[in-house]
């Protein structure tokens, strides 16, 4: 089978594709001849469909800002934290971020190797990258938030926004397998009931699962009518998020 070489990785070219096992990296990018971009992503526990927004895993509030509870020197590759209310799976966050959100070592983030599960409330010992040691020493004074891998545990975007926008739906993904989505580039996505004009910013819809808006006040572009919108109809845009 023909395949894309994107950045030296060797990756499948069926952007159709649906499979049950994972054949490159979440996240992967992939650009073709007409530019359009795409990522390799693990769909959530829903399955996905062609034409509709997709969103990130959502955030854990009880994950977010943190105690650091013991100090980490510079250099060292492990940052142990101390878990809100909410339990932690065995490399939930693995291949996302923990960001240093206050105090000591604040302004820097991290890449996640990997972690065992934890209890809700009880101390999580995080594994960084072997190639991103910590720069700046964190005490039992930092904060740090945890951020998951935003490819892995996609979802259909809710009208309730829970997670970053990540793409566009390309094909049908099997609920917890893995395929790819638009991120850039012109592609078919559901409007609501407030289409964007042609040249008008599209943005994720507060009214609407699955679907892209005309930008308003305070939400975010992600791209670009293409045609007058029709509400209820997978209209084409030029997606901007990669």
């Amino acid at each position: 089978m023909a395949k894309f070489t994107q950045n030296a990785v060797t990756v499948p070219s069926n952007i159709r594709g649906n499979s049950s096992v994972q054949e490159c990296a979440l996240g992967t990018k992939i650009v073709t001849a007409d530019g359009r971009a795409f990522r390799y992503v693990k769909a959530g526990v829903t399955a996905l469909v062609p034409g509709k927004l997709q969103d990130g895993p959502a955030m854990i509030a009880n994950h977010t800002n943190i105690a650091v509870a013991a100090a980490a020197a510079a250099g060292a590759l492990t940052i142990t934290v101390t878990l809100g209310n909410t339990a932690a799976t065995a490399n939930q966050y693995a291949g996302g971020i923990v960001s240093v959100n206050d105090a000591d070592g604040e302004g820097y983030s991290y890449t996640i190797k990997s972690h065992p599960a934890a209890d809700a409330s009880a101390s999580l010992v995080i594994t960084l990258d072997d190639n991103e040691p910590i720069v700046t020493a964190l005490t039992t004074s930092s904060e740090v938030t945890l951020v998951p891998n935003q490819y892995n545990g996609v979802v259909i975007h809710a009208q309730t926004e829970a997670g970053a926008s990540v793409g566009v739906g390309v094909t049908a993904i099997t609920a917890a397998y893995f395929g790819w989505i638009q991120t850039r580039g012109p592609v078919s996505c559901l409007h609501d009931s407030s289409p964007a004009e042609i040249g008008e910013g599209v943005s994720a819809s507060t009214t609407t699962d699955g679907c892209v808006t005309e930008l308003a006040a305070g939400l975010t572009a992600i791209g670009t009518a293409m045609v007058q919108g029709v509400s209820t109809e997978y209209n084409p845009i030029f997606l901007q998020l990669d």
